[in-house]
């Protein structure tokens, strides 16, 4: 027997279109596969109550193009931005301060940057005026912004096919592959690569890299295929954001996304829980992100329950630690005395050099 007309659960009755506007907002995201394309469809399905807030995310080219999508398209609320694309925009297009029009209103998860090369490159240093190839869209506009800090030139290969790239390097069409994206990029993982002719390479916690980017490593364990047995490599990470247009206070997209952050906030432990996206233990609420400013529907909700904003340098500072701990032999100790004498260890290193240590045995 067929249920009645307008009976049974919420979920399958007829939606006021009214409610249905107001409530829905969209996040541009990237494409399919990625870490940010699964982020929003996390938040589809944990924030969607059928009344108040709907998340309809819409799948992107990357964080550059995802700016001007933001910007421009009236269909567009929020999207994902790593937080060094603007210094992209004002390298690339000579723009000064894209953050001005955008506001940041979290930090979701850290993108590594991946630099795979031959054998024969240690280090990115040793890729200065070398043949790169960086995708378009994950890789070009961190590798612009890192080898500008590091003074460094490169003749760059625009790609846009992930796939095709990396078979141009095995080819030896290019010195090295560049690519900003979530561990473990499994393209990277699937190389063949039998003789071992390629590698990932490192990218040392430099000083001119330090107030943008986080120190953070790779591992064998994450890529067999490219690195030996038990081998860990430094390398960089930048957050990626969840960006909205700076709209003014009395406007109508202003409400929508504010309500879209209350939901988002108070159930922010929910994508904590398995089955969500590993990466979400990166993210963070309270995170200050160098030379962006919070959305302020998100700095009320924090201002309101005296949640204290993180600086970057408590993540910068947590990330070293445990990459000491690591080099240490894998374990923090239980005696409070020996915890206290590494951590001054690190500390004394740390101001010393200013990047991760390497610890004394």
């Amino acid at each position: 027997m067929s249920p009645a007309p307008g009976s049974g659960p919420d979920v399958w009755r007829l939606p006021n279109p009214t409610d249905v506007n107001d409530g829905t907002v969209t996040i541009i995201t990237a494409p399919a596969g990625g870490a940010t394309s699964v982020f929003g469809s996390d938040m589809a399905r944990v924030l969607d109550d059928h009344t108040n807030v709907r998340v309809l995310p819409v799948l992107g080219k990357g964080p550059v193009r995802n700016v001007s999508d933001i910007l421009f398209l009236k269909s567009i609320d929020m999207g994902a931005v790593a937080a060094d694309v603007p210094e992209f925009y004002r390298l690339q297009y000579g723009i000064p301060d894209i953050t001005s029009q955008l506001r940041y209103i979290a930090r979701l998860y850290h993108n590594e940057i991946h630099v795979i090369a031959r054998s024969s490159i240690r280090s990115i240093f040793d890729l200065n005026g070398k043949r790169i190839i960086a995708p378009t869209d994950v890789g070009f506009y961190s590798a612009r912004v890192i080898f500008n800090r590091l003074g460094m030139t490169a003749s760059f290969d625009y790609a846009t096919d992930d796939a095709k790239s990396i078979q141009k390097l095995i080819d030896g069409e290019a010195d090295a592959y560049i690519v900003s994206t979530g561990k473990v990029f499994q393209l990277a993982r699937n190389i063949r690569n039998e003789n071992r002719a390629l590698h990932l390479v490192t990218i040392p916690y430099d000083r001119r890299l330090q107030d943008l980017y986080l120190p953070t490593t790779l591992a064998s364990e994450e890529y067999p295929n490219l690195l030996n047995p038990g081998e860990t490599i430094e390398t960089v990470a930048i957050g990626m954001l969840l960006v909205s247009y700076n709209w003014p206070e009395n406007t109508e997209r202003y409400r929508k996304v504010a309500r879209f952050v209350e939901a988002f906030f108070a159930n922010f432990d929910e994508f904590m829980k398995p089955p969500r996206h590993p990466k979400w233990r990166e993210s963070s609420i309270v995170a200050t992100i160098p030379g962006w400013k919070r959305f302020k529907a998100a700095d009320d909700w924090l201002v309101a329950r005296n949640m204290t904003p993180r600086p970057q340098v408590a993540d910068v500072q947590q990330q070293q630690f445990e990459t000491f701990v690591r080099q240490s032999g894998g374990q923090l100790s239980s005696d409070p005395a020996e915890r206290s004498a590494l951590f001054r260890q690190f500390l004394q290193w740390r101001q010393q050099h200013g990047g991760p240590p390497t610890p004394t045995r």
